[in-house]
C-alpha cells in the first residue's frame, strides 16, 4: 500500500488533524508520507519501532500516529505498548491498520504484502486468520486508554471485487496482474480507467485485487485518548 496517510487525511479533514495531531507528533513507520508536515518521522533508518523506547523518551509526545505499520511488527501487543508509552497523559494515539477482510481477503500469509505478520479485525469474536487481533480489545487493554472512535474505512472500495477466500490459483493470477501493472507503468499505459478494466478482467478469472493500489482504502482507524491518572 502506498501513500495511505495522505489518502486517509482526505477522509479525516482538517478538523480531525487540528484536534488530534497538534503539538509534538511522532509518525511511526511513515516512510516519505508523513501525516503532517510538522510530524517527526520514525522509520527503519531511525531504529526498531518494536523497541521504540530505546530511541525515544516516554511521555514526550502529544500524539503518536502510525499508518499501516503495526501489521509488520513481530510482537504486536509489545510494540503497541511501547508506542502508547511515548504519549503524554492527555495525548492521543491515532492508529490505522489494514482490515483483514477487505485487504487480505481470507488468506494468510498476505497475498499483497508478504511482510505482514498480523491481521486485524473489529468486533468479531473469531477470524479465519491464524494471526488475527481484535483492534478494540488491543487498545482497550492499554493503561489509562479511552477509545474516542474506532471504525472501518472503505472509501472507494468496490465490494463487487472483494473475495472471501483466495485460492492458490488466484495467487498466481495476482502475480500475473502485478506483472501486467509493471509493464503498463513502463509503457505509460497505467491510467486509472485502464487499470480498473484490467483488474475487473483478472478478478473475473479468479485473481484477488489489491484495491489500495488505486484510490481505495481498506482499513481500520482507532483514536485513543490517554487519560491522566
Amino acid at each position: 500500500m502506498t501513500n495511505e496517510a495522505s489518502k486517509t487525511n482526505l477522509i479525516r479533514g482538517p478538523e480531525f488533524i487540528e484536534k488530534y495531531l497538534s503539538g509534538k507528533v511522532i509518525d511511526i513507520g511513515c516512510g516519505v508520507d508523513r501525516v503532517t508536515k510538522t510530524a517527526e518521522p520514525f522509520d527503519l533508518e531511525h531504529g526498531d519501532a518494536c523497541n521504540i523506547l530505546e530511541y525515544r523518551q516516554a511521555e514526550s509526545y502529544d500524539a503518536a500516529h502510525s499508518s499501516h505499520c503495526l501489521e509488520h511488527m513481530a510482537n504486536v501487543p509489545g510494540a503497541l505498548r511501547q508506542w502508547w508509552a511515548l504519549i503524554k497523559p492527555g495525548g492521543y494515539l491515532i492508529l490505522v491498520v489494514p482490515d483483514e477482510d477487505l485487504y487480505e481477503q481470507g488468506r494468510f500469509p498476505s497475498v499483497f504484502n508478504t511482510d505482514h505478520k498480523a491481521t486485524f479485525r473489529i468486533d468479531k469474536s473469531d477470524s479465519w486468520s491464524p494471526v488475527s487481533y481484535d483492534l478494540r480489545t488491543l487498545v482497550e487493554g492499554l493503561e489509562n486508554a479511552e477509545i474516542v472512535s474506532i471504525d472501518r474505512q472503505d472509501s472507494g472500495y468496490d465490494y463487487t471485487m472483494q473475495r472471501t477466500r483466495v485460492s492458490g490459483f488466484g495467487h498466481v493470477l495476482f502475480k500475473l496482474n502485478s506483472v501486467r501493472r509493471r509493464i503498463s507503468r513502463s509503457l505509460h499505459l497505467d491510467g486509472t480507467r485502464i487499470n480498473k478494466l484490467w483488474d475487473r478482467l483478472f478478478f473475473t478469472i479468479g485473481a484477488p485485487i489489491d484495491q489500495t493500489l488505486g484510490g481505495a482504502v481498506a482499513q481500520i482507524q482507532v483514536v485513543a485518548h490517554k487519560r491522566s491518572e
